[in-house]
């Protein structure tokens, strides 16, 4: 049975055909509409789905967020254009026709990189460090998404007290310090006003600023995974999005982490599905629910 994958993402939406053999058939990418309207991002939805029409039998749709019965919202709404309260299922489920299950974007792709790793291992945590920080744990070799959703949203742990204020209303969130906006964001001087990915930039070429943005960044992603693995004894970290996965990032987070304390270390390693970690984890569940 083939699937229609749809990510959902701060910056970008992405759509794939999945075949039963969990192959990337096809795929295409749209920016996220700037509007904070739900036509705005309808008008999206149908733009990126047109070209399957007919090819799928359902729909798995991994999205930024909290999905609540098939309904959109968000912890931190501006990684989101402001969007709450979105029908998301139900919206795709009448582009489309066909039936449709969501899921968080972090979640499904922690469910891929899951089913990645080597037999035997039973519990892990999924760190998407992109627009925001996002997270998927898996204990006990079951992905943990909560009652309400809210499961693994660990960029809404507390990482400084007195640091800079969150989307989601609380003050230093891991994901106001560590994450692409949030390192944007506290960027200053000549640097103010860049992107992540050019502050990143600035970074390789020795830009003093820049290299301390990303290292508080790295520094903050290794003390949350002390923290999961206080909290989970996870045996693996899995580092994705576009922070996670940018040239070096990883091997900060393995240095910062080595200097804790030696009953905090674990296997971190970089997301083996890269990008498309949360179409195949979407795809991987929707197969699931249908068996």
């Amino acid at each position: 049975m083939t699937t229609l994958a749809i990510d959902l993402g701060g910056t970008k939406l992405a759509a794939a055909l999945i075949d039963a053999q969990r192959r990337v058939l096809e795929q295409q990418t749209l920016p996220t509409p700037a509007g904070r309207t739900q036509a705005a991002l309808t008008d999206a939805l149908s733009a990126l789905v047109a070209p399957f029409a007919g090819r799928a039998q359902r729909v798995a749709v991994a999205s930024t967020g909290i999905i609540r019965h098939g309904v959109l919202t968000a912890l931190n709404p501006d990684n989101l254009g402001g969007l709450a309260q979105f029908p998301l299922t139900q919206t795709l489920a009448r582009l489309t026709g066909l039936p449709c299950l969501a899921v968080n974007d972090a979640q499904a792709a922690a469910w891929a990189e899951y089913c990645a790793l080597p037999a035997g291992v039973s519990d892990m945590v999924f760190i998407t460090v992109s627009t925001g920080v996002g997270g998927g744990i898996i204990c006990n070799g079951k992905l943990l998404s909560g009652k309400e959703g809210l499961a693994g949203h660990i960029g809404h742990t507390l990482a400084d007290p007195h640091g800079p204020r969150c989307g989601c209303g609380r003050t230093g969130c891991v994901e106001a310090i560590a994450s692409g906006r949030g390192i944007a964001a506290l960027a200053t001087d000549d640097l103010q006003g860049m992107t992540a990915k050019a502050i990143f930039a600035q970074a390789q070429n020795g830009h003093p600023q820049a290299m301390s943005l990303i290292r508080q960044s790295a520094k903050t992603i290794a003390r949350l995974i002390a923290d999961i693995r206080a909290g989970y004894d996870c045996q693996y970290a899995v580092l994705g999005g576009s922070v996670g996965l940018a040239p070096g990032y990883l091997d900060l987070v393995t240095a910062y982490l080595a200097q804790e304390p030696a009953v905090y270390h674990t296997t971190i390693t970089a997301a083996r599905y890269q990008h498309d970690a949360g179409l195949l984890g979407a795809a991987l569940l929707a197969e699931e629910q249908a068996l």
